[in-house]
């Protein structure tokens, strides 16, 4: 892990990295629909549905976050070379495919088992384990929204410099007023809006493309340049494979909120549709993201993109066609977070409300108001952002802190949903010739890889990224605990819950040893 200053430079300490090393991508899906309520829908027509091409684009969306327009800088933050950084592509591009067919696979196999990617857990590993899954789930959805805001502030200091470097006091003012806003209007009962999104597509996804046909077209990509990146990081002492650790962080965290590609299924005019767009727009997106990362490398030495202030695309494109580039870029990404938090907003909202619903957390969170708006999850969601927010500003972190952890947070329920998925190719390999087709080997390959990518989410994390995630589930303990109590029932009733409970009970009072001594730092 490393500690960044607000120039994006890297000082290493114990160990490298940055939806993330880097970027605050965005990881996780804007707005996402709900999963279709039993199997009623597979093997039919909707005609109101959208077709592949929609449904692509729209997946496409749910996928492509803040992180895009960063990690041309986050990506050579770390030091690794050109060589590095496409190897963590090539890992995090077979990882996050595994994934992507892990997800869809159970969408098909149990569409019964609705909820949240939580339930695959508890459905699989019992009681505590889904506890776990969803708490993890919630901060992930609460710290993408924190990664925004700072990633917004830093845009917006482009155009008003009292905002000074998007960490100062009138940013936590901004940010508290936008937070509770959003707030506000989640409590209204707001849930899709339609002219939200299609600002959202709008804004993120052109200027990707504009800056990518820019870059070909005005001839500004140097092979040579290019090629000496490919060769030499912004740190030539740091190891090939540390240097490849470094960049997987970044490849990761903007893959976080895969899960949602498959949330969309239910809105399908042919269910036949849902796996081919979910691998459109993976190919769609991983294109996107390695067009970025690899242009960026003609243009400017890793050197210096790695002293870039965020959002860095902003100034990859300033070194191309002037000063309006910047400009162009930052604003960009301002429209497209302004609409993403609110996305975001109503998504780590609802997280720990259906998961109430399910029985998994406590039942007070799935109190609603008038509306229908559930109040007790808006206001505690709100209440840990704003925490999150004067942490931000107090010390001085940049939003690749919080993307670390936010992709530490999520490893949890990736983890336990592609282990629910290696069980059932283990135990109900029948399902898979009435629903999916294809040899069963395939399958239980895909669900073994998606669980050793999952895994690779705590490598790239690192020490810090571990030992603040291991301390979040600590805190959230007492919670489950109280949960099991007000509902009346045993606490720990299966032995998979007593051995998961104290894994984490083990493993989060050691990481706060760690944090109190000094050993591993912030």
């Amino acid at each position: 892990m490393g500690t960044f200053n607000k120039k994006r430079s890297f000082k290493k300490t114990a160990s490298p990295n940055s939806k993330p090393t880097a970027k605050a991508s965005a990881p996780p899906a804007i707005d996402r629909p709900p999963v279709p309520v039993g199997a009623q829908l597979f093997g039919k027509e909707n005609p109101q549905g959208m077709g592949l091409f929609r449904l692509s684009t729209t997946v496409i969306t749910l996928i492509v976050g803040a992180g895009v327009f960063t990690m041309s800088g986050d990506q050579a933050a770390g030091g690794a070379s050109g060589a590095a950084i496409a190897t963590a592509w090539g890992i995090s591009g077979v990882g996050v495919l595994c994934l992507v067919l892990t997800f869809f696979a159970l969408s098909r196999l149990k569409p019964h088992i609705t909820g949240g990617i939580f339930v695959y857990a508890r459905k699989g590993f019992g009681e505590f384990l889904g506890f776990a899954s969803a708490w993890g789930y919630w901060w992930a959805s609460l710290l993408t929204t924190v990664t925004f805001c700072a990633l917004l502030f830093e845009s917006l200091a482009f155009f008003f410099p009292i905002l000074g470097e998007g960490d100062n006091l009138w940013c936590l003012a901004g940010a508290t007023v936008l937070v509770w806003g959003y707030a506000a209007l989640a409590a209204r009962g707001i849930g899709e809006i339609s002219l939200v999104n299609a600002v959202i597509t709008v804004s993120k996804i052109v200027p990707i493309l504009f800056s990518i046909i820019l870059i070909i077209l005005l001839g500004k990509f140097s092979p040579d340049l290019f090629w000496q990146n490919f060769h030499t990081g912004a740190d030539p002492n740091l190891a090939f494979f540390d240097q490849i650790k470094s960049a997987l962080m970044l490849t990761m965290w903007v893959f976080v909120g895969i899960e949602g590609a498959v949330a969309v299924s239910g809105r399908a005019k042919r269910q036949s549709d849902v796996g081919k767009a979910t691998l459109i727009a993976f190919c769609g997106v991983m294109a996107i993201y390695l067009a970025v990362s690899m242009l960026s490398m003609g243009i400017m030495p890793l050197s210096d993109l790695a002293n870039l202030q965020n959002p860095s695309l902003a100034y990859v494109m300033e070194a191309v066609v002037g000063p309006w580039g910047a400009g162009f870029i930052n604003f960009a990404v301002s429209l497209s977070l302004v609409g993403a938090m609110l996305g975001y907003t109503i998504l780590a909202t609802e997280a720990p409300y259906s998961a109430a619903l399910q029985g998994i957390f406590p039942p007070e969170f799935s109190r609603t108001n008038k509306r229908g708006a559930p109040v007790v999850t808006i206001l505690a969601t709100t209440a840990v952002v704003q925490v999150c927010l004067c942490f931000w500003v107090l010390t001085g972190e940049a939003y690749q802190f919080f993307y670390v952890i936010c992709a530490a947070m999520i490893l949890v329920p990736y983890l336990l949903s592609a282990a629910f998925f290696a069980v059932v190719t283990l135990r109900e390999k029948a399902l898979f010739a009435e629903h999916l087709g294809g040899p069963i080997i395939l399958w239980r390959t895909v669900a073994v890889l998606g669980v050793i990518y999952s895994l690779f989410l705590g490598f790239a994390a690192g020490n810090n990224g571990l030992a603040l995630m291991f301390a979040l589930y600590l805190v959230g303990l007492p919670l489950y605990l109280w949960q099991r109590h007000k509902r009346g029932r045993v606490p720990l009733p299966a032995f998979a819950d007593k051995a998961g409970f104290a894994f984490f009970l083990v493993a989060g009072v050691v990481a706060v040893l760690l944090l109190a001594l000094g050993i591993v730092t912030i």
